[in-house]
């Protein structure tokens, strides 16, 4: 297996490389300095004596950290590889493509420094008191692709153990950017989140955390459904976290399928895989919106969705409205930094989705809801918004 492995990545009898494995080769990153040791007083300042005189004064005052390591700008890109994009559970050391791929998003889209860990265990507590014990090193930590529910008590436990910001952004970049674009097909279309009546396919991390930013916006309504159908206090199957969930979604008391409540829904949002049937999706009401998120299948593709939707969304970056995390992550933990906050709070998360929707505000179109990773107004926009949030809050340290 292994040499059908190494000879369907290396060449063949054609020289055809594959480029994914020719870019990844040695990996995506290094370490680099940021001052120069080019002779024996540099590496006296850098290193020791110089280095000691440093060390001294952070004992002596333990803030001190943040003005003079690099800790008050960097991240830990934590992950036990249990629930990798749409790979599922393939373990920590097939992780580290994707967590060093996020580390440098960190970096090109957000200016922040990242480091990726994958940790060799998946019990919640043995990662939450490996992370807290790594904590000094970091100004930040961003859980990624731990599966659910663990991902919801790990993000709990380190958020009440340590005084930097924890986030999941599986859960809450996936619920920033979709509200932003809600948001902005709301606006497209003469309406408010107010009047939409919004369904849900997934009661996973990203399902239940855009569940809850869209109700924290004030969302009409909003459903969600997992593989039983919709999540209600009727059912005696739900977990811990669907019992919650339960309490602040579904207004309208409906039951049984996400099919049947998609009839005369305002907004479908895909985080679960699988297909939704056309016929489903024709049910829905005028100048509905489609948020299919799922990769690389879209839950609905977006040519069957604009038969009926008047806004298509996806999670790809082949079709309009791509609902990308990068677009948040970067600029929530810059403007995060940018104050020394102690955590992230609802308010930072709403403040960023508002300051994302509001950079294409003026070049609003059906295929225009949401700005592109590449616009480079979106960081200072996010972190600017964030910034100002945590000192509201009463969050900021600076």
């Amino acid at each position: 297996m292994a040499a059908e492995i190494v000879n369907t990545i290396g060449e063949t009898d054609d020289n055809f490389i594959d480029p994914a494995f020719a870019l990844h080769r040695g990996g995506k990153m290094e370490v680099s300095a940021t001052v120069p040791v080019n002779n024996r007083d540099d590496l006296s300042l850098a290193y020791t004596p110089g280095v000691a005189r440093v060390c001294t004064a952070i004992a002596e005052k333990p803030t001190l950290v943040n003005d003079y390591t690099w800790k008050s700008n960097v991240v830990a890109v934590v992950t036990d590889g249990t629930a990798v994009l749409g790979l599922g559970d393939i373990g920590p050391e097939a992780s580290l493509p994707v967590m060093e791929g996020k580390a440098i998003l960190f970096k090109q889209f957000g200016g922040v420094d990242a480091v990726p860990i994958a940790l060799a265990c998946t019990d919640a507590d043995e990662i939450v008191e490996t992370v807290v014990r790594m904590a000094p090193s970091f100004g930040g930590i961003n859980l990624e692709d731990i599966s659910a529910p663990r991902c919801f008590e790990i993000e709990a436990k380190l958020q009440e153990r340590l005084d930097i910001p924890v986030f999941h952004d599986d859960q809450h970049g996936t619920a920033v950017v979709t509200l932003a674009a809600l948001r902005n097909a709301a606006v497209l279309t003469g309406r408010t989140l107010g009047q939409l009546r919004a369904v849900i396919s997934g009661a996973g991390a990203a399902g239940v955390a855009i569940a809850k930013i869209l109700v924290e916006a004030g969302i009409g309504d909003v459903a969600v459904a997992d593989r039983k159908g919709i999540v209600h206090d009727g059912r005696d199957d739900l977990t811990p976290v669907k019992r919650d969930l339960a309490s602040f979604t579904n207004k309208a008391g409906l039951t049984g399928s996400l099919e049947k409540a998609l009839d005369g829904a305002d907004v479908l949002i895909g985080v679960s895989g699988g297909t939704i049937a056309e016929e489903a999706v024709a049910t829905m009401a005028k100048d509905s919106f489609v948020f299919a998120m799922a990769n690389p299948e879209p839950e609905v593709h977006p040519e069957v969705a604009r038969k009926y939707a008047a806004v298509v969304a996806t999670g790809r970056s082949d079709f309009p409205n791509q609902i990308n995390n990068v677009l948040a992550f970067p600029g929530i933990f810059a403007g995060a930094f940018q104050v020394r906050a102690s955590r992230i709070t609802e308010g930072m998360k709403l403040a960023a989705a508002e300051a994302l929707a509001a950079v294409v505000a003026d070049e609003l179109s059906a295929d225009c809801v949401i700005p592109s990773p590449f616009d480079e107004r979106v960081a200072p926009a996010v972190t600017a918004a964030v910034a100002a949030a945590a000192r509201a809050e009463g969050v900021a340290r600076l």
